[in-house]
């Protein structure tokens, strides 16, 4: 689908050994500020029991996964809308991404420089929302400039009806208040797209604690949370460190391990699903004996749109989706048992795909 989360967060908080355990790429993750220096661009395959399932039901010869795009964004601080840091340059690579995942110390470590001289996480989510809003609120005030008058002058109503978003934008902005926070009617999400404001952007909000502090209270992780739950954003609680080790383990040794510490799935996982969900991102399956693959779509999308994924000639010539929920096609042990048990459905070009639909697809060549 295209769409990425980006990384994001103050130097030395984990974020760069997030990243390399995401894509198990050895990006450099020194304990100094702008060690990242360039964004770093990897794909993660999304976790799906459901996959798992239709794979040992079919065998196929090949099994396809979805996956998900991540962004590693050099570490900001405070004053990089005005060029501190590596100011400006950080800026615009997260305004490239469509989500952002914010990285937050929840730890204590003599030994691991912190940017601002000590452990706050409010602090440093209000410090990167801050440049958020300061690198917004020049987006907003440089348009403003370029078509207020002239807007009033010819009364246009297109013009007009941008000039009161903005208004609106920026009254919230210089309150602090994030875009995402304010309502929009379908006319100003439309207008809202071509500015691409940070601030507008979902978020959530990775807690990185110590390995000793898995399954245990942190009163770092509990600020985070209360923070969280005024932005309706969710929080993630991994340790950074630990999810380092997983990812050099096989199947086995990682559900060993992971049941030592009494964590049901990784802190990883759990990050690559709410971020995917957070896109509003689902997946349907195609699955025959030559191969079993998940597809990523967008929620709200009809079959016809699903189907160009796969190819744009299955979208031009589409006749039916032939359907079977995944809860029917394990239920009934396959698509032999779904069709006897009349479970199979034959949907049209109004059909909206659903989340774990197992399809085939039939097109004019």
């Amino acid at each position: 689908m295209g769409l990425t989360a980006g990384i994001v967060g103050l130097p030395n908080v984990g974020k760069s050994t997030l990243f390399n355990v995401i894509t198990k790429k050895n990006i450099l993750a020194a304990n100094y500020p702008f060690a990242t220096i360039e964004p770093n661009v990897g794909m993660v395959m999304v976790p799906d029991k459901r996959l798992d399932f239709l794979n040992e039901l079919i065998k196929p010869k090949s099994l396809v996964p979805t996956m998900f795009e991540f962004t590693d964004i050099a570490g900001l601080v405070k004053g990089a809308s005005n060029g501190e840091g590596l100011g400006n340059k950080f800026l615009s690579h997260i305004r490239n991404v469509d989500a952002i995942v914010e990285v937050i110390r929840c730890f204590d470590d003599a030994n691991i420089t912190h940017v601002e001289g000590s452990t706050n996480p409010v602090r440093d989510i209000e410090i990167i929302e801050v440049e958020f809003i300061f690198c917004d609120l020049e987006v907003v005030d440089n348009r403003l400039a370029k078509i207020e008058k002239k807007a009033i002058s010819t009364k246009d109503k297109e013009a007009l009806k941008e000039v009161a978003l903005l208004k609106k934008i920026k009254e919230a902005l210089e309150n602090n208040v994030p875009c995402r926070k304010l309502e929009y009617d379908k006319d100003e999400l439309k207008l809202l797209k071509a500015f691409n404001l940070l601030t507008m952007k979902p978020v959530i909000y990775v807690a990185n604690i110590k390995e000793d502090e898995i399954g245990k209270e942190n009163q770092y992780v509990k600020q985070v949370k209360e923070y969280a739950d005024k932005d309706n954003s969710e929080v993630i609680t991994l340790c950074a460190k630990i999810e380092e080790e997983l990812s050099g383990f096989d199947d086995e040794e990682k559900k060993e391990y992971l049941k030592e510490l009494g964590i049901e799935e990784s802190g990883l996982d759990k990050l690559i699903k709410a971020s995917y969900n957070l896109l509003g991102l689902q997946t349907y399956f195609t699955a025959g004996p030559k191969e079993v693959r998940a597809w990523t779509f967008k929620k709200g999308m009809k079959a016809p749109a699903c189907a160009g994924i796969i190819h744009s000639d299955f979208e031009k010539g589409f006749i039916r989706a032939e359907v079977i929920s995944f809860e029917d096609y394990k239920k009934y042990n396959g698509e032999k048992g779904a069709k006897e048990a009349g479970k199979l459905r034959s949907e049209g070009k109004e059909y909206v795909m659903q989340d774990g639909d197992v399809c085939l697809f039939r097109f004019n060549n």
